[in-house]
């Protein structure tokens, strides 16, 4: 899994071909499920929430280079330096190397996790926070960043400029130790206090036998224009065999905290390269994409908020789905949509813990948080609550221009039908693949069904989240077609008591004709994007066979399949193998701007092909190859955003949970299906 990419420039050149911003796809990830960083190849931390996913921003130089704060160790600027970028084996320890004719040097970047640590899959009621003292003791909450010179002797400028409360609250920055010496009693150097949040950084001078040979930190304070506070830089010189660690931490009152040392170090490092190692060995994936689904699953676990098993959509928020455009939201919440799409993975793949953590959240938020009419809210926050308001950040001058930046969602009270199907499908098959559910769950589900019964006809906003008129989505209906057929199909399953099962099921073949009736153009000779707009493709309609809707082999389906596979200027979605959700220059959805190619929809495109191929052996063939032009797409850590650009550059929020599921899923079935076909 030590997937890697180098780039050979003067360093600081990266950030100057864009304006003062890397491209999206130049970032790792690393996490403790907790929170998470996004670090450059350039070896600087420009995005970091502290101390929970979807708290103030700390970094946020990614959507704002002058003033949304980062944390940089890189060679001097003069210096010309090929830097590689790998996650460690089997692992979600970054390393960041820097190669010269003089020198190379490591930075390896990681948040600790104890080796041993449960999932705790309790949720919010069983006082998840209570239980889980004994792990949390354990659970650094630290950002740790360990430069080791590997050869020769290279000068390292390291900078820290934090900016609080999404670059909005002043700090006071205090130097503690004018110089770091080996050895010394304290290594609490430097400290950046906020009203709200209080930071301290440690340095830690690892190796070199002979005090007198080993590095010196000097730390001096620097104001930049348009920061609230100042950071502080320093210049290092490392040799072979020396080695500097710098730890970000919760400042702890009464300057009470136990001094770091490397062999403290060394031990919370063994232990994460462990944690992740035994992690990602009870993964029962054996087929011949191993590496790039292995990754994929690290990234989905680095996005679970451990407390209470909510699986966040995407750890950042405000990336652009077009540069310069408006397309920019805030991800760092959990979607009922993404609900099946997760448990179906997490089961087939081993990893029942978890999936019962998720379960246990979907659940309780199903059975205490529908809406006085038996609705449910589309998404929750981390903890599980409804209320996320959106607001403009007008302060933040957004990634390369690109305004508003954003934070919460104002789709978190939009109309979004197609979430009973997706709920209703993560109940099905949880209790088939997972545990048999229980009664009051099924109590819920008997309600929230009775529910969907009075909105059967009506419109909403779509999984697009559209934003302007409520529209008889395709997808939607579709949607609301599996709510009944689960139902239906666990009512019968378990024996469990039906007394509407003749209204459910006359619903559920009502939407069949409709959709059949309404939701396909006969002269086009494929489904279309709404009952409204009858004419547009939306490649939304790919799901259909995979949730077992329509046969594969169809032909209203192989119809509109070889038609979304068609270029734009032909009327279809697909453009360098890469598919597009629909043509937004036709599609009038209330937000405007352009966007990329969706990498869900091209991983759906995958595995509807796939399904084909059972019954037109001519699909696999064409399934495979999208599918690996698809990887080739991924940046140097294997890793996706939500969009790529017609340039080919990821776009959008990164890394994007819903692409990996669908990237997972599309490789499970494709080796289920070649295994078949052999």
């Amino acid at each position: 899994m030590a997937s890697h990419s180098s780039v050979h420039s003067p360093n600081g050149q990266m950030r100057k071909l864009a304006g003062g911003y890397l491209p999206i796809e130049n970032y790792g990830l690393i996490g403790n499920m907790r929170t998470c960083a996004l670090v450059g190849m350039d070896g600087s931390v420009d995005f970091m929430c502290w101390p929970e996913f979807d708290s103030p921003s700390v970094f946020c130089r990614l959507l704002d280079k002058d003033k949304g704060g980062y944390f940089s160790i890189h060679p001097a600027q003069d210096l010309t330096v090929t830097t590689k970028q790998q996650y460690l084996p089997s692992s979600n320890i970054l390393q960041t190397r820097y190669i010269h004719e003089n020198g190379v040097v490591d930075v390896v970047d990681f948040f600790p996790r104890p080796k041993n640590a449960k999932v705790i899959f309790k949720g919010p009621k069983q006082s998840a926070y209570r239980e889980m003292t004994s792990v949390q003791e354990e659970l650094k909450k630290w950002l740790v960043r360990r430069v080791e010179c590997i050869r020769g002797k290279l000068s390292l400028d390291v900078e820290v400029f934090p900016a609080f409360e999404y670059a909005t609250e002043e700090h006071t920055t205090t130097i503690l130790l004018e110089e770091t010496l080996p050895h010394a009693q304290q290594s609490k150097t430097v400290t950046f206090h906020s009203k709200t949040v209080k930071l301290q950084l440690d340095v830690t001078i690892d190796k070199g036998e002979d005090d007198t040979t080993c590095p010196t930190v000097r730390f001096r304070k620097v104001k930049k224009p348009g920061m609230l506070g100042e950071g502080v830089i320093a210049t290092i010189e490392v040799s072979e065999g020396q080695a500097i660690s710098f730890t970000l931490r919760n400042d702890l009152p009464n300057h009470i905290t136990e001094n770091i040392t490397s062999t403290d170090l060394d031990t919370q490092q063994h232990d994460t390269q462990s944690y992740w190692f035994n992690w990602i060995s009870k993964s029962k994936y054996k087929g011949r994409w191993r590496e790039v689904v292995a990754r994929s699953l690290m990234i989905l676990k680095l996005m679970t908020y451990e407390p209470t098993g909510a699986i966040i959509a995407a750890p950042t928020f405000s990336i652009p789905e077009d540069i310069g455009g408006v397309r920019n939201w805030d991800y760092r919440f959990s979607w009922v949509r993404d609900s099946s799409f997760t448990i179906y993975i997490l089961l087939r793949l081993g990893f029942t813990e978890e999936a019962d953590a998720y379960m246990d959240f979907i659940s309780e938020r199903f059975i205490k948080t529908r809406g006085p009419d038996g609705g449910l809210p589309i998404m929750f926050t981390i903890h599980g609550e409804t209320d996320i308001p959106e607001k403009e950040l007008s302060h933040l001058d957004g990634y390369r221009g690109s305004k508003p930046v954003r934070i919460g969602n104002g789709a978190a009270f939009h109309q979004q039908f197609d979430i009973y199907g997706e709920l209703m499908d993560a109940i099905y098959l949880y209790n088939k693949y997972g545990k048999p559910i229980h009664w009051d769950l099924w109590c819920s589900v008997r309600e929230m069904l009775n529910y969907v019964l009075t909105i059967l006809k009506d419109p909403d906003m779509s999984i697009w989240e559209v934003r302007n008129n409520k529209q008889n989505f395709t997808y939607s209906k579709i949607m609301l077609w599996v709510a009944f057929d689960r139902g239906l199909r666990l009512a019968e399953k378990r024996n469990f008591p039906c007394p509407n099962r003749a209204k459910w099921l006359e619903a559920r073949d009502f939407l069949y004709e409709e959709i059949m009736e309404k939701g396909y153009n006969k002269e086009m000779k494929c489904f279309v994007q709404s009952y409204e707009n009858n004419t547009m493709l939306d490649s939304s309609i790919l799901i259909a066979p995979l949730v077992f809707f329509i046969a594969p082999n169809d032909p209203r389906f192989l119809n509109t399949l070889d038609r979304i596979i068609l270029p734009p200027e032909k009327g279809g979605l697909t453009s360098t193998g890469l598919v597009y959700r629909y043509d937004t220059e036709l599609s009038e959805d209330g937000v405007g701007g352009r966007e990329g190619a969706f990498s869900m929809c091209t991983f759906w495109l995958v595995e509807a092909m796939t399904r084909a191929s059972m019954y037109e052996p001519k699909y696999l063939v064409r399934a495979v190859n999208l599918f690996e032009n698809m990887l080739s797409f991924s940046n140097h850590l294997m890793m996706f955003s939500e969009e790529i650009s017609r340039s080919g550059e990821q776009l959008g929020n990164t890394p994007q949970a819903f692409s990996h599921l669908a990237l997972i899923s599309a490789a499970f079935n494709l080796d289920r299906v070649s295994e078949f076909r052999r």
